[in-house]
């Protein structure tokens, strides 16, 4: 028979195979013997105590033999000849996944993207990072698999309203992802692992029959009786298609224009930002497992805060144990900052993102934008960039202060060590950022100090500035159709559109716009 158990076990028994099956049998009342395997369907770690536990959910084989997961199965049909044809703009989660959905629907994507393929994308940032010089057009956000390529490769999200997350996990585990993705509490697949995945995400696509064009940014789109009849991209190129994806990510700053341009519907949009923290990781693994070292069994540790000040939100965004701080730019002048971590996560840092909520009122009202339009948010969130590359002196070297120094106003003498490659200066982040952020984020680092011992300590360092933690632009969609209200056939989609937040929530809505797209296309 097979039986669904719930185990509490110390890391080390987690790690223990024989472990786990004396345990299942002794909660079955059953002899070792009888147990014959298990799957996992949950894990979690908690570490709310003293005594660090590991939580497992299962299903136990018991005097029956034992049989792997079964995997799930995908209906990747040949869309070569197919009669409808939908151009996606963007090929970061949200246009990979629509393309997938499509093929299983019958109809052909064309994927087009501005940037170039997950290899030629790696040299293009390791000029980023040694010598200063961004490509526009290929770099931490844009190019093969989107800004969740080389950021990390976080798939946790809260969205499971949004779509199918079981479906999402078992695609990216079809498609070379390690089983665990499936069962763990925040999944994580490595940015050193993610290329690949993507990579045979786009041969299926190709061996199906759709298109994947790299090095096609979209600089225009051919209107005609409330549909876009064609996308013509920067080489004079006209793409036509029967729907139109617009799936860019959240630093497309060109296409936002673009529609305000044409008088295509755009809205502002708040978002939050603030800066990167950056502790060592063995302050954090102390101090999150109660003890002065991790030990073998424990991964490195995680944090998730939160905190009101003077009635506004400051919390970490985008956290990233054993990662890196990397230049996320798309633009030379304009400098931002991202994190992530390879899939063992065994870097000696630990960063997060620490960002405030920015309402457009805060914008307008305090005159760091004249107008409330619909690019005031992207204005405001350009104008903190370029503050933020001045005060680092040029070639993406980024100013920073020690956390405790920052908060008391204080120009640190000197910084820590940092993974942040390009480098940093010293320099006074409250001439950076507006008073309304830096103030929040100077409080709110001494409340955290107070959840966690030694979160507040000069040992870490603050580096500006996090701002693209979602889109200054929402383009507008209707509720049921998914399409913009003016253009009939344009599909917004995902965190460039203002509708996801992350690599699950993208993917899941990129798969909701093409089933909703097909319905009409198919009859």
């Amino acid at each position: 028979m097979q039986q669904k158990i719930s185990l509490k076990l110390l890391p080390s028994e987690a790690a223990d195979d024989a472990a786990i099956k004396t345990l299942i049998a002794k909660t079955a009342s059953k002899k070792l013997s009888a147990v014959t395997g298990y799957l996992i369907h949950k894990k979690s770690i908690d570490a709310r105590g003293k005594t660090i536990w590991v939580n497992l959910t299962l299903n136990a084989f018991i005097d029956e033999p034992f049989e792997q997961r079964e995997s799930q199965q995908f209906n990747f049909q040949d869309v070569r000849n197919a009669e409808k044809k939908v151009v996606i703009i963007g090929a970061g989660p949200a246009g990979l996944f629509a393309a997938l959905q499509l093929i299983e629907l019958g109809i052909k994507p064309i994927l087009l993207e501005r940037g170039k393929d997950v290899r030629a994308r790696r040299r293009d940032l390791a000029i980023l990072n040694k010598e200063g010089i961004v490509n526009p057009d290929s770099n931490y956000c844009f190019g093969e698999g989107g800004a969740g390529t080389y950021s990390d490769g976080k798939l946790y999200t809260r969205s499971n309203k949004r779509g199918n997350i079981d479906r999402i996990l078992n695609l990216f585990v079809y498609f070379g992802a390690e089983e665990k993705i499936l069962y763990e509490a925040h999944p994580h697949i490595g940015t050193n692992k993610l290329p690949a995945i993507i990579t045979a995400m786009r041969q299926k696509i190709e061996d199906c029959g759709g298109d994947f064009l790299f090095e096609k940014k979209v600089v225009d789109f051919i209107l005609s009786n409330e549909k876009i009849k064609a996308a013509k991209t920067a080489d004079g190129n006209l793409f036509e298609g029967n729907a139109f994806i617009l799936a860019t990510g959240h630093s497309a700053h060109d296409i936002f224009e673009l529609l305000h341009r044409k008088k295509i519907l755009i809205e502002a949009k708040p978002f939050a930002l603030g800066v990167r923290v950056e502790h060592p990781q063995s302050l954090i693994d102390s101090a999150q497992y109660h003890s002065a070292a991790r030990g073998e069994y424990l991964p490195p540790a995680a944090y998730s805060l939160v905190q009101q000040v003077n009635g506004r939100g400051v919390f970490s965004f985008c956290m990233c144990p054993g990662g890196i701080i990397a230049p996320a730019a798309t633009t030379p002048g304009q400098l931002v900052v991202n994190g992530w971590s390879p899939s063992k996560r065994n870097n000696p840092y630990a960063n997060s993102g620490m960002v405030v909520q920015v309402e457009l009122d805060d914008v307008v009202r305090k005159k760091i934008i004249n107008t409330a339009s619909e690019l005031a948010m992207l204005q405001f969130q350009q104008h903190v960039e370029e503050k933020a590359f001045a005060a680092g002196g040029g070639n993406f070297v980024a100013p920073a202060q020690r956390l405790v120094d920052f908060s008391k106003g204080k120009l640190s003498n000197n910084l820590p060590g940092c993974s942040y490659q390009p480098g940093l200066k010293a320099a006074p982040l409250n001439e950076v950022l507006p008073d309304f952020i830096y103030n929040a984020l100077a409080q709110g680092f001494i409340a955290f100090g107070k959840k966690i011992k030694g979160f507040y300590t000069n040992d870490a360092v603050v580096v500006g500035t996090e701002s693209r933690t979602s889109s200054p632009v929402r383009i507008p969609r209707h509720a049921e159709t998914l399409t913009h209200p003016q253009i009939n056939n344009l599909y917004p989609c995902a965190e460039g559109a203002g509708y996801a937040g992350g690599i699950v929530s993208a993917a899941m809505d990129g798969e909701r716009v093409a089933h909703q797209l097909a319905k009409v296309l198919m009859g």
